[in-house]
């Protein structure tokens, strides 16, 4: 179980979390949501204990762990899979200490520990975990130092998940992944037995591997049942109830308003207007909802548009080097108004490809037709860090745009989502979301007949995504897309090519097909690892059916009170919750103030009773639920 309780947190005086409080019961899936710069990463730190809290604390169950992915895996000379195995401290000390020790006692003590923590099927499970994030059988072999950063990444997340801590933080883990890898964890995270907390803005992952999701808002969490688009869809629910209560009770403001600036110097009046005064004192007002609109994400159209085919591969194929093709064999054509997205694992070739079509590279054999007639804008991630950080983007505009009025410019950045407090900001100064968005409008500013889009969601929040995939819908050229957001190929392709074996195909079917296909195939090569791996590893004796029989009674025995014990905390849950609505329903009428005032302050006794009591029923609830999920999961391992 984790808690969350009341937690205060301020940077450089900017109030950041704000009496912020949550439980999460152990083995949730939970989403950690909220737009860019909310606080989300920062609260990680604080449950991590990497920052410290003005005022609050939190909890957690007794001896549970916590596990995040560190900035990234070291480049040293041990093998990528050595060094996920050495991340289990505990199990590398006892293993150590097995070829040493003497004592008949001791040997026994540490045998008995590695066998619960599974310590000889380590190797295997690693593997597995490995592969599952695109590391095949020879890459596993190869030393940290082989990889770049954004692989090393996939490795200290791998060692994370190996730990298996009883919490497990994630931070954006599908900005370092594949459409391939992304699919691998959102399956993993479904079977994970501990309690996970992730800040991801990929909707589909927040769809299906969550059971809720948490909204980090103005300092405040809220929790919503269910995935992302349940938790929207409550959202925009309650959204539009404060509308509605918002507008009753501003009418009923302004006509005790009216009666008391009537009446108020009327003799005749006068205790009929101080008692509107009281009334409109106690009248709470609803705070007005005040959410940060997000600027359009816009391409300019090409002026001239193309006859189709914009391009066409005969035979072609691409490399670095002429005698070393990363791709060959392509026979494909792009017309002007295509949708493409491109399928397979990173190092498969989609980069190489890209850079091809845009020009950057050469073929080494066969002909690409139509490239001097194009234009092609083409955004990668690793541009972001090409940006140069002393200039503005009102500067870089004055580049584009030397015979341009300042009013000309400054339009044009307003429409790219720059207006004046942003447009003389230094690059090194713009968040990461704010630099997409900056390379995205100079990468289409004079107009692409073809857009190639290399990972372009990597710092963009939910609503900035949506606002690509409309901005995608209204451009009339053609589209490139590499992306692990499924959710933005489903919403913006219509047509998938796969880079796969040394060449680039036409992929006939949807994304889910491609999903379950690729999750079959890995699930294949596990099962036959780890087959293996048992066959040589494993020498447990399995119970008899006797005494896997007594195991399961005595577990069904100890589950059956804890079972009626959550279901009568459910129903007082229930029961409490419907008062305090009924109530809150009472205080909600401005006129009790007025004409029972007396009811009005005890329906509002009542009501803090009442919550009290909820509050306490709930962490009964929690503890109830936690202890028959633990029973649950000595069922199934039975």
């Amino acid at each position: 179980m984790l808690h969350i309780n009341d937690v205060v947190y301020r940077i450089e005086g900017k109030l950041i979390l704000d009496g912020a409080t949550v439980a999460i019961p152990t083995s949730h899936k939970v989403g950690l949501v909220g737009r860019n710069g909310a606080g989300k990463s920062t609260l990680l730190k604080i449950i991590r204990g990497d920052l410290a809290t003005e005022s609050g604390s939190i909890t957690t169950s007794k001896g549970a762990k916590i596990g995040y992915v560190e900035q990234e895996a070291p480049g040293t000379d041990k093998s990528i899979i050595d060094w996920v195995v050495a991340s289990d401290l505990e199990r590398a000390d006892l293993m150590t200490e097995a070829e040493t020790a003497t004592d008949p006692n001791r040997i026994a003590e540490i045998q008995l520990r590695l066998t619960d923590i599974n310590a000889h099927s380590a190797p295997a499970r690693a593997a597995a975990i490995l592969a599952g994030l695109g590391f095949d059988n020879l890459a596993q072999q190869r030393p940290c130092q082989d990889f770049s950063g954004g692989w090393r990444m996939r490795v200290a997340l791998a060692s994370v998940l190996f730990l298996e801590p009883e919490i497990l933080l994630l931070d954006e883990p599908t900005n370092y992944l594949d459409l391939e890898g992304t699919l691998w964890l959102e399956n993993y995270m479904r079977s994970y037995p501990h309690t996970i907390v992730i800040v991801s803005h990929d909707r589909d992952l927040l769809n299906t591997a969550v059971s809720h999701i948490i909204h980090l808002n103005a300092g405040k969490l809220t929790t919503a049942t269910g995935g992302y688009d349940d938790f929207e869809t409550q959202r925009r629910q309650k959204q539009s109830l404060e509308l509605k209560l918002k507008k009753k009770q501003d009418d009923e403001r302004r006509r005790i308003q009216q009666f008391i600036d009537r009446f108020r110097a009327k003799a005749t009046k006068a205790t009929q207007a101080q008692s509107r005064i009281k009334a409109l004192a106690k009248l709470q007002p609803i705070v007005a909802q005040i959410e940060e609109q997000v600027a359009p994400i816009t391409f300019p159209n090409p002026e001239k548009m193309r006859s189709s085919p914009l391009l066409r591969l005969e035979d072609a194929s691409v490399g670095y080097t002429p005698d070393a093709p990363i791709l060959s064999n392509l026979n494909l054509r792009i017309d002007q108004d295509d949708r493409i997205a491109l399928l397979g694992q990173n190092g498969n070739g989609k980069s190489t490809f890209a850079k091809l079509i845009s020009g950057k590279l050469s073929t080494c054999h066969g002909k690409v037709y139509g490239a001097k007639q194009i234009s092609a804008g083409y955004f990668a991630q690793h541009q972001l860090d090409e940006l140069n950080p002393l200039k503005t983007p009102y500067q870089l505009y004055v580049e584009l745009l030397p015979d341009a009025t300042e009013a000309q410019r400054r339009a044009r950045l307003g429409a790219a989502g720059f207006g004046a407090s942003k447009a003389d900001v230094t690059c090194a100064k713009l968040s990461g979301g704010e630099k997409a968005r900056l390379l995205l409008a100079l990468a289409t500013f004079h107009g692409p007949h073809l857009l190639i889009l290399d990972e372009p969601t990597n710092h963009l929040d939910i609503d900035s995504r949506q606002a690509l995939i409309h901005g995608l819908a209204e451009f009339e050229g053609a589209v490139i897309l590499i992306s692990h957001d499924r959710h933005l190929i489903e919403a913006s392709a219509d047509r998938l090519w796969l880079v796969d074996n040394g060449t680039v195909t036409s992929f006939d079917n949807d994304i889910n097909a491609y999903r379950q296909d690729l999750l079959a195939s890995r699930s294949n090569k596990t099962r036959g690892k780890s087959k293996t791996a048992s066959d040589g590893t494993s020498n447990a004796k399995k119970p008899d059916r006797a005494a896997q029989r007594r195991l399961a009674a005595e577990a069904r025995a100890t589950m059956a009170p804890l079972t009626k014990a959550v279901t009568a905390h459910e129903k007082e849950i229930a029961q409490l919750t419907d008062k305090i609505s009924k109530l809150d329903v009472i205080l909600a009428d401005p006129e009790i103030y007025a004409k029972d005032p007396d009811k009005a302050k005890a329906s509002g006794i009542k009501r803090g009773q009442l919550a009290q009591s909820l509050a306490h029923l709930e962490e009964q609830w929690l503890t109830a639920l936690e202890e028959l999920e633990a029973a649950k999961s000595q069922q199934n391992q039975i």
